[in-house]
Parts: C-alpha cells; sequence; structure tokens
C-alpha cells in the first residue's frame, strides 16, 4: 500500500494588534493616544513564507447609542448609516453595531500600499482628542453611550475589516478653558522649573481638570437639614432604633422620549451602610463612590441624577436606656426589648457625583484598551 503525503499550506495573514498608550479611560477633550501594529508572523525560514500587503488603514473614534425599546421612544431617522452605502468596500466604522451612531470623528488614514516581509513588523501611531460634545459612557437600564476606537484595514478586493477598542469617556462640565486661572492654583510652583516647562501644563486638559477636581471637592461646607416624621414636632420624643443610608442613581427618560405617559424612574443601587443606633446621641457613616460609576449628566434623552436614600426606624414609645450604678460589683447583662412598635421614614438627599482621575478609573474598567484582529 502506498502512502501519499499531503501538504497544507497556511493562507498568508496579517496580524493587526491595537493598545491604547494609557488605560481605556478617558475625560471628554483629552488627547487620546493609541499605537497599531500590524505583523506579517509567518517565518522567513517557511516554504511558503511570502510578503503580504494592505491596500490602506485608518482609525476614527465614534459613540454608539442604544435605547431600551421597552423604555424609550426614539426616532430612527437621522442615523449615519442611512445615508452611507452598504457595500464592504465601504468604510463604516460602526457597520454591524447596535443602536444608532450618535457621534463620530473624521477618520484619519495610518498608511496607504503596505507591504510586510515574513516575520516584518509595522507600528502606527494614532492619536485624537477626545470630543467634547458628545455623551459620557453609560450602561443603564434605558440607554447606553458607548465609545470605540475602530481601525479599517483592507487588501486590495477584499472586503474591509474593522478592529474595535471600547473604551470609557467621562465627561467634566465646567472646565476651564487655558490658561488656568493662577488665584485658583492648588499646587505651590516649583521655582526650579522653567518658565516654559512650568507654562505648558496649561495646555494639558487632563491636569487642568484634575485641578478644577481637586479646587471644587476641597471646598467643604457644613450642610444641616431637619429630618422629621409624620407626627412632625408634636411628638414629644423620637427615638432612633435604626437606620440605612444607600447610594443611588437615577435614571429618568426625557417626557417628550418616554414610551408610556408618567413613565417611572429607574433606581440603581451602588452601595449601603446600615446602622443600630438605639440610645446613640450621634452616629457616622462613610459610603465610597465606585470608581466604574457614571458622574450625572443630562442629555436630550436621559438625565442621570445621584442621592443618598435615608430609611429611619423610629419606636413609638419610649425604650427605657440601660442603667448602670456607679458602685455595682456584680456583673449585669442588660437585653433590649423583645417587641418594639416602630415607625418606618425615608428621606432623599440630592448630591452631586464628580468625575475621578481616570487613570484610577482604568484600574476597575471592564476594558483593556487592547484588541487584536487577523487580516
Amino acid at each position: 500500500m502506498k502512502v501519499e503525503r499531503t501538504t497544507f499550506c497556511k493562507l498568508g495573514m496579517i496580524d493587526v494588534v491595537a493598545s491604547m498608550a494609557r488605560g481605556s479611560v478617558f475625560l471628554a477633550g483629552e488627547v487620546l493616544e493609541c499605537l497599531i501594529t500590524f505583523t506579517n508572523p509567518m517565518s522567513h525560514l517557511s516554504t511558503s513564507a511570502s510578503s503580504e500587503m494592505l491596500a490602506w488603514a485608518s482609525a476614527q473614534i465614534h459613540c454608539q447609542f442604544h435605547a431600551s425599546e421597552s423604555r424609550v421612544a426614539v426616532p430612527t431617522q437621522g442615523t449615519k448609516q442611512d445615508v452611507q452605502a452598504e457595500s464592504d468596500t465601504v468604510l463604516i466604522p460602526s457597520r454591524g453595531e447596535r443602536g444608532q451612531c450618535v457621534l463620530d470623528t473624521p477618520p484619519k488614514i495610518l498608511f496607504c500600499d503596505l507591504r510586510l516581509e515574513p516575520g516584518e513588523s509595522k507600528t502606527y501611531s494614532y492619536s485624537e482628542v477626545v470630543p467634547t460634545d458628545g455623551p459620557p459612557s453609560f450602561r443603564g437600564q434605558a440607554v447606553k453611550y458607548v465609545y470605540k476606537l475602530t481601525i479599517g484595514c483592507q487588501r486590495v478586493n477584499s472586503p474591509i475589516k474593522l478592529l474595535r477598542v471600547p473604551f470609557r469617556v467621562l465627561v467634566l462640565h465646567g472646565m476651564p478653558e487655558p490658561p488656568f486661572p493662577q488665584d485658583e492654583e492648588v499646587a505651590p510652583s516649583n521655582p526650579f522649573l522653567e518658565e516654559e516647562e512650568g507654562s505648558r501644563r496649561d495646555t494639558k486638559p487632563l491636569e487642568r481638570a484634575l485641578d478644577m477636581l481637586m479646587i471644587t471637592t476641597s471646598r467643604r461646607c457644613p450642610y444641616m437639614f431637619n429630618i422629621t416624621n409624620i407626627r412632625g414636632k408634636v411628638a414629644k420624643f423620637c427615638i432612633f432604633k435604626t437606620y440605612s443610608v444607600s447610594l443611588q442613581s437615577e435614571e429618568e427618560v426625557q417626557e417628550q422620549y418616554q414610551k408610556r405617559a408618567a413613565q417611572a424612574v429607574s433606581v440603581t443601587g451602588h452601595g449601603r451602610h446600615l446602622e443600630s443606633c438605639l440610645h446613640t446621641a450621634s452616629s457616622h457613616f462613610s459610603l465610597p463612590v465606585p470608581l466604574n460609576v457614571t458622574p450625572g449628566f443630562t442629555t436630550d434623552i436621559v438625565t442621570l441624577r445621584w442621592r443618598l436614600h435615608f430609611e429611619f426606624v423610629t419606636a413609638r414609645e419610649p425604650v427605657e436606656a440601660p442603667v448602670v450604678l456607679q458602685n455595682q460589683a456584680e456583673v449585669t447583662v442588660w437585653t433590649g426589648t423583645e417587641h418594639v412598635d416602630v415607625d418606618t421614614f425615608s428621606w432623599d438627599l440630592p448630591i452631586k457625583v464628580l468625575p475621578t482621575n481616570p487613570m484610577l478609573a482604568s484600574y476597575v474598567s471592564q476594558f483593556t484598551g487592547t484588541n487584536s484582529i487577523s487580516i
């Protein structure tokens, strides 16, 4: 019996890897930088090794908007896909994506006619200012705003291949234009820096935004609130048994886009603290704001607000406090009342949540800032 040997040749391909230089979270107005590497993975020692050719490659940023059909009534006209051809040889960055493309930057050509020899790699740098007129990244119950960097590549006489790198955008409203006011400086100036180097900080949106956040959050003013139950000031006593506080976000669809009249607001919890405060004169709590949440914002379709939701439990009748005699020699154990008639009431305190440092938010982001494809 004669056995014939069959040789399989691997089809030519090019590996494309996109990696963002500094995490996957950016402030609107900040410069996004990404390195895109094109590699011919075939070894020059392979018998089937040959050079590979790409006709062109480009990159651009776009924001996808998606709305829940049961909560939002959004008109479908005016999408960017409607005015472009549906051919596979036409670059549409949002092709195959859900929802509508509500924002995109002009495409930037990385190269034309790139030839890679076996084992050869070439890296191109893409940079673009994250648009300031767009919404922040948000994944709510009614709407979603998702940002992506899309790299389009095409071989000659072949369909366009798209490589997408999702990232997150934070929007800080009211950020001043350069130069930053000198009387609002937080950090002291360094006399050892040259004037040109010291003034360079005014041209960096990220540093100016962090200065603004530092100024805003460092100004602390005490606030006092008079909280009463349904009996108000008529009650002769008010004994708090327990209280809880939770950090909540409210997602409200604008009235003209609501699917139903008087549509309820979507409430999401982001942390809760419970305190037993019977016979306690004062109490405190610390409730951290997660780094991965979206600060409050408003668009034509949705508004996101933040609040602290308090729930108080008060006793209807006086509860005797434990009494310990000064000269008591024996050890006594105080046990609480088994049954206490209580009243429960709640109170909401609106708060303002500001963006955090995007470099810190990158550590907890679900996006890695890196993606790859083979074409």
